[in-house]
C-alpha cells in the first residue's frame, strides 16, 4: 500500500483478470446460508418444547436441525449460484417451519428474549445413538465453559466457494508454480489473512446488535448505558454480538490459531484439541457416570473454536473438520461475523449477500502477508473496537502499524471493490452489485443509514424497551410467512419428505449402534 492509498499488487491482479477476457470469470461462485433462530412462546421466553417432529430429526435433517440449544433452530440451505435463488430458498424453508410452529415464533435479532439464567436454556438433543451422546456432551462442556447464556445468541453464517473458471485465469495472474487444489488452498488462507484485515468493515455495515435485554448479562459488571428499564446499549455499538460480551470472551484468548498456511492452521488446531486445561480439568470429564463435557483441553473438539471466518471442506462421515481439509484441501469459506438482521424476515437480503461476494473476491485479490503475532493483536482490537464503537464520530483503528480513520479506511476497501463489481456485473443492464456496493458506500459517509444506527433510532422514537421491539418484528415476521402466497408447494413437499426421511435415518443410525458411548468416544478421539 503506498501513500497515497493504491494498492498496485491488487490493481495489477483485477487488470488481469479483466485482460484474461474471460466473460463471466467472477460469477458464479456457489454461495449458501446458516441462520440460526431461537424459538419463543407468544409471550418471548424461551421455548422449553422439543424440537417439532414434522421438521424431522435434527440430527439427520440436512436442511433444518439444531444448535446449541434445542429451541435454537437452525436453517441450512445447500448451495447457489444466484444470491436471489438463494433467498426463495431460504423463504421457502421459513414458510415450511412456521407452518409446523403452532402459536411459537422465531425470535427476530441475534441477541435472545428476556433469558431467567443458564437453567432456562435447553441443550438440543439428538436422540439415542453415540453420535447423538457426543454431540450433548460436548453442549454440556461448552456450558460448563462458557455459560449456556452466550450458546443463545443467534447468527447467520454466509458460505462460499470460487466458481471453476476463476482458479485457472487466477494461477495465471499470479504465474503460480502450485496448480490444483493446493493453489485454491493457498489462495482460500490469503482470504481468511485479509477477512481477518478488512472483515471489521462488515461489523459496521451489518452489524445489528447495538442494544439487548438485561437479563442477558445476568447481574454481570459491565459498563453499558440503560436506554430504559430492562434495555442496556452502547451509543456507537454495531455488534455487541460480536464484543467482549458476546462471543469474543476472554475465554477463548489463549486459543491462537494461524492462517499463514493451511499446515500452520492444522498443527494449532490439533494442538488446541490436544492440550489439557487446568480450569476445565477442574469441572471434570465423566463424573458420577454423566459426562460434563468430552474432554478437558483447551477445545473439546475443533468446531469449538470461535472465529470470524473459517476455511471448510465438506466431511466424510466419521471424519473430523481438520481430517477432512487434511485430506483434500479447502472447499470453501464461512464467513460467521453476520448478524440476524430484524429488518429482513429471513435474516438477510440481496444487496448484504452481493457485497459478502465481492468482499471475499476483494480478499482474494488483494495482496495477503503472513500476519505476525504483533498484527494479528491489532486485527482482533480492530474488531473488538468496531463493534462496541464502531459509529463513534472521527473512529481511528491500526493498519500497518499506523492509525487510520475508519471512514477513510472503509471507502478506500470500497473504491477498491468497484471493479470487482463490474465485473460481477457484466452483462446485467441493472448493475445489482454496483447498486448494493453503493447501499454500502453511504452507511460510510452517513452512520445513520447503518442497521445498529436504524435499531437505536427505532428503539428511541417508539419508547419500546429491546425485549418489546424484537418481539414486536417476530410476530411481523410470522404474519408476512403465514401469509405469503402462493406457497411454493413443490418445495414444501420435499422439506415434508426430507423430514420423514430424516426420522427413519435416525432410527436406522440407532439401530446400526454396536459399541459403548465411552468406546465410541475412546475411538473417535484415537
Amino acid at each position: 500500500m503506498t501513500a497515497l492509498g493504491i494498492d498496485r499488487v491488487f490493481e495489477k491482479r483485477l487488470a488481469g483478470f479483466v485482460n484474461a477476457r474471460a466473460p463471466g470469470v467472477l460469477r458464479g461462485g456457489l454461495k449458501g446460508l446458516e441462520k440460526e433462530s431461537l424459538r419463543v412462546t407468544p409471550e418471548g421466553e424461551i421455548a422449553q418444547t422439543r424440537h417439532p417432529e414434522a421438521m424431522g430429526s435434527a440430527l439427520t435433517n440436512e436442511v433444518i436441525t439444531t444448535d446449541y440449544s434445542e429451541a435454537l433452530i437452525e436453517l441450512v440451505t445447500p448451495p447457489f449460484r444466484e444470491s436471489w435463488e438463494l433467498l426463495q430458498y431460504l423463504c421457502d424453508l421459513h414458510q415450511f417451519v412456521y407452518r409446523h410452529l403452532g402459536d411459537e415464533l422465531l425470535w427476530a435479532t441475534s441477541m435472545p428474549c428476556v433469558l431467567k439464567g443458564d437453567a432456562s436454556i435447553p441443550i438440543a438433543r439428538y436422540g439415542r445413538s453415540n453420535v447423538a451422546q457426543m454431540k450433548e456432551a460436548y453442549r454440556e462442556g461448552l456450558g460448563h465453559r462458557y455459560g449456556r447464556v452466550m450458546q443463545a445468541i443467534s447468527g447467520v453464517h454466509f458460505n462460499y466457494s470460487f466458481p471453476e473458471q476463476f482458479w485457472p485465469v487466477f494461477e495465471s495472474v499470479l504465474e503460480s508454480k502450485l496448480t490444483g487444489q493446493a493453489f485454491s488452498s493457498e489462495q482460500y488462507f490469503s482470504v481468511l489473512r485479509n477477512y481477518r484485515r478488512y472483515g471489521w468493515l462488515v461489523l459496521y455495515l451489518f452489524g445489528n446488535s447495538p442494544a439487548f435485554c438485561s437479563s442477558f448479562l445476568g447481574g454481570r459488571d459491565h459498563d453499558l448505558k440503560e436506554l430504559r428499564p430492562g434495555t442496556l446499549y452502547a451509543p456507537d455499538a454495531t455488534s455487541l454480538r460480536m464484543s467482549d460480551l458476546g462471543y469474543r470472551n476472554k475465554n477463548q484468548a489463549g486459543v491462537s490459531i494461524s492462517v499463514n498456511s493451511l499446515e500452520e492452521y492444522l498443527r494449532d488446531l490439533n494442538r488446541a484439541v490436544n492440550i489439557p486445561h487446568p480450569e476445565y480439568e477442574r469441572i471434570g470429564v465423566k463424573v458420577d457416570g454423566q459426562y460434563r463435557q468430552l474432554n478437558a483441553n483447551l477445545l473439546q473438539i475443533e468446531n469449538e473454536y470461535y472465529s470470524f471466518i473459517r476455511p471448510k471442506r465438506v466431511a466424510r462421515s466419521g471424519e473430523r473438520p481438520s481430517q477432512a481439509l487434511a485430506r483434500a484441501g479447502v472447499q470453501y469459506v464461512e464467513v460467521r461475523a453476520l448478524d440476524v438482521s430484524a429488518f429482513d424476515p429471513v435474516g438477510v437480503n440481496q444487496n448484504k449477500l452481493r457485497f459478502l461476494e465481492a468482499f471475499v473476491l476483494l480478499c482474494a485479490l488483494k495482496d495477503s502477508q503472513p500476519i505476525s503475532s504483533s498484527e494479528q493483536v491489532d486485527l482482533d482490537a480492530n474488531h473488538a473496537i468496531v463493534a462496541r464503537r464502531g459509529r463513534e464520530r472521527g473512529l481511528q483503528l491500526k493498519r500497518e502499524g499506523r492509525p487510520v480513520g475508519l471512514r477513510s479506511w472503509g471507502l478506500e476497501l470500497i473504491d477498491s471493490m468497484r471493479g470487482i463489481c463490474e465485473m460481477l456485473d457484466e452483462g446485467q443492464p441493472r448493475r445489482p452489485y454496483i447498486a448494493a456496493l453503493e447501499v454500502q458506500e453511504a452507511k460510510l459517509h452517513d452512520p445513520s443509514l447503518t442497521p445498529s444506527a436504524r435499531s437505536l433510532a427505532e428503539l428511541e422514537s417508539s419508547g419500546d424497551s429491546f425485549f418489546d421491539f424484537a418481539l414486536r418484528m417476530s410476530n411481523a415476521h410470522k404474519s408476512y410467512f403465514l401469509e405469503l402466497y402462493p406457497p411454493n408447494e413443490q418445495r414444501l413437499q420435499e422439506f415434508r419428505a426430507a423430514a420423514d426421511e430424516s426420522l427413519k435415518q435416525q432410527a436406522a443410525i440407532e439401530a446400526a449402534d454396536t459399541i459403548g458411548f465411552d468406546e465410541y468416544l475412546a475411538r473417535y478421539f484415537a
